[in-house]
């Protein structure tokens, strides 16, 4: 007989045990694909996430900067694993409250990680709502951010509640599944990314000017320079271009050696200005126009250079060539100067000199600005078309702007200098010189002995003559 425990026999007891078990086994198996591959629920962004609602929220400027800063996939890598609080400055507080000069370094490519570190500051990898916060009498609260550094939650007696010296003025303004998102009045901001910014701007202070009337030693001879004879107002630059240019990318504009550069002869500012807001008023061309006022320190060293008498020729991608940039050609620091670079000639061009010149004499090789690099122009199809092949681009919008110092001419594609391929001459020249050392070499008098032995039918005995 079947023992019975309240009512249940051990038999039903066993089987419903056994059912449970098996259940809860299979549920704690990793979901799979349709291709067999494992993956975690966690790992899958869905439209109801918080990041989905960070990007469409009405905090657009720090959803801008995480897509420059690169770090959606950070942060989905995050939401995979925990809930997360964004506490998210007021648009405002990014556009008007916030020192140009600080925006204008986060801004440069140089200095991405600190502005990934500024972002990760906000962010705390678990879920803090507003009910979260401690009391007027308790004692603050610590979390750590995701650039592992920490945050204090604080309410004061007046029932403000702040993170760190930020009040929060919308408190869970945007609630998902996967986190929540504060309000916040301004941007806060790291200590590590404050030290960097106050020794980037001590470095830029520092000048090495000599006082005026010092002498000046050429590095070129080592000796003291002469002083040049006064050049007319509105003459020409002696120098080069490229010995006005900056180092480097994003690095700010070096003084200008040409004739009279101090005093400004053109207002090189206000032309590049002009021509910006060209581009945006055209149509477009807004990709070009835009990376041209993010990379402040591109166009204030265009505007340095046409103010001392130096001409520039635009290249401008049209919006559709820009559209086709990956994160890749993007990603690398100094990478968007780089290519703007190489879309800048330093002479004045309009539409109809470079169409006479390339109809002409067929190609013809411009400079740019990113050295050595050349820009190859030729006719084709009754326009110019720069490059060759799949990275070529046709003169699609001539004379945008040509204002006797800067032209821009609008072109369907983004440029980029041609790889120079090894040339497989020099390995066929080690390989004939493997096989010509395979065969003794004859001197002139052997030559002469095994021409004549040729002629007695004698040469066949000789191996030398073979």
């Amino acid at each position: 007989m079947d023992s019975h425990i309240y009512g249940v026999s051990k038999k039903t007891l066993f089987l419903f045990t056994l059912l449970c078990l098996s259940v809860s086994s299979i549920s704690a198996l990793p979901h799979q694909n349709k291709a067999g591959n494992s993956t975690g629920i966690g790992q899958m962004i869905n439209s109801n996430s918080v990041l989905v609602a960070l990007l469409d929220s009405h905090y657009t400027e720090l959803a801008e900067l995480v897509e420059k800063a690169l770090l959606l996939q950070t942060l989905e890598e995050a939401v995979g694993k925990h809930n997360i609080t964004i506490f998210a400055p007021r648009n405002e507080a990014l556009e008007r409250q916030l020192d140009p000069e600080f925006k204008r370094f986060l801004l440069e490519p140089g200095n991405l990680k600190s502005l990934q570190t500024l972002l990760l500051f906000h962010i705390i990898p678990q879920r803090v709502g507003s009910n979260d916060w401690p009391g007027h009498k308790s004692n603050p609260t610590r979390h750590t951010t995701l650039c592992n550094d920490h945050q204090h939650l604080i309410t004061q007696d007046s029932g403000k509640k702040l993170v760190g010296s930020a009040e929060l003025t919308r408190p869970d303004d945007v609630i998902r599944p996967d986190g929540v998102i504060h309000g916040i009045e301004r941007l806060l901001i790291p200590q590590s990314v404050q030290e960097d910014f106050n020794r980037r701007r001590n470095l830029r202070s520092i000048s090495a000017v000599l006082p005026e009337g010092a002498p000046e030693v050429d590095p070129r001879t080592h000796r003291l320079k002469k002083p040049e004879p006064p050049v007319r107002a509105g003459s020409p630059p002696v120098l080069p271009i490229y010995d006005a240019m900056a180092p480097g990318p994003s690095l700010a504009p070096a003084p200008a050696p040409g004739p009279g550069g101090p005093h400004h002869h053109f207002d090189g500012e206000s032309q590049v200005k002009d021509f910006i807001q060209t581009l945006l008023l055209y149509g477009g061309y807004n990709e070009m126009a835009d990376i041209l006022v993010n990379l402040t320190s591109l166009a204030t060293e265009m505007g340095r250079l046409v103010s001392e008498g130096y001409v520039l020729t635009v290249l401008a991608p049209n919006d559709e060539a820009m559209a086709k940039l990956t994160t890749d050609q993007l990603s690398e620091p100094g990478a968007p100067e780089q290519i703007i670079y190489y879309h800048i000639i330093p002479e004045y061009q309009t539409e109809e000199s470079m169409y006479n010149a390339v109809r002409r004499f067929g190609k013809i090789g411009y400079d740019t600005l990113r050295l050595p690099h050349k820009v190859v122009a030729q006719e084709a199809d009754g326009s110019v078309k720069f490059g060759s092949g799949d990275g070529s681009a046709y003169l699609f919008d001539p004379d945008i702007y040509t204002d006797g110092r800067i032209s821009v001419q609008g072109i369907d594609g983004v440029l980029f200098p041609e790889v120079e391929k090894e040339s497989t001459s020099s390995k066929k020249s080690v390989s004939s010189v493997k096989v010509a050392t395979t065969k003794p070499r004859r001197g002139k008098l052997m030559e002469v002995a095994c021409r004549m032995l040729g002629t007695l039918g004698q040469d066949s005995r000789f191996t030398t003559c073979q």
